[in-house]
């Protein structure tokens, strides 16, 4: 009888160790916590983008019209004149284009509005390079630095605040053991 209560005292003891939740974290365990959590949540700069019926002068707003022509040879707008204005021998002509979001856009849109979307420009991939920088705080919170690259997309010409000093951001995410899943970041 004593034996039988031994040995089931220590397989209650075994089974309990063995349900305890792994309270420590390693840099490639926080790389993966991070990377699944931006896979849902991506990182990303916005800006507005217009659409419609937009009139452009010859002089004034050719650069503009050609960032809205390289769109158009990318797939990702139609771009149709209604309406040319050609002055005799002046170069202030005027030209009117209907300017619509094709599908292959659709994944760079987040929001649409009557003429006005907001589009992607920059978004933010971890980056291979610079290793994953952590410190746990305590038994169930850790603090993850990452170093996420920047990748421009095709909306990135019409990005107002161009000021681009680094090729990259840090951001620091804060880690919490949750019994049910695991590591998670905390919003």
């Amino acid at each position: 009888m004593k034996k039988l209560t031994i040995y089931l005292l220590s397989f209650v003891i075994i089974g309990f160790a063995g349900c305890k939740t792994k309270t420590t974290i390693n840099q490639n365990e926080a790389g993966e916590v991070i990377t699944d959590y931006l896979k849902a949540n991506p990182e990303y700069k916005t800006t507005r983008f217009d659409y419609g019926e937009i009139k452009f002068n010859s002089t004034n707003d050719m650069f503009e019209l050609g960032k809205y022509k390289s769109l158009a040879t990318k797939g990702l707008i139609t771009l149709s004149l209604k309406e040319a204005k050609k002055k005799f021998l002046s170069k202030d002509s005027s030209y009117v284009y209907q300017i619509t979001l094709t599908d292959k856009a659709s994944p760079l849109v987040l929001k649409q509005d009557n003429n006005k979307a907001t589009v992607r420009v920059v978004e933010y991939k971890l980056s291979d390079e610079k290793p994953v920088d952590f410190s746990q705080v305590n038994s169930t919170t850790a603090k993850v630095t990452v170093s996420l690259k920047m990748v421009t997309t095709d909306f990135e010409p019409f990005d107002k605040d161009a000021s681009k000093n680094s090729n990259f951001i840090t951001k620091t995410y804060k880690l919490k053991l949750s019994k049910d899943e695991g590591w998670k970041v905390q919003k």
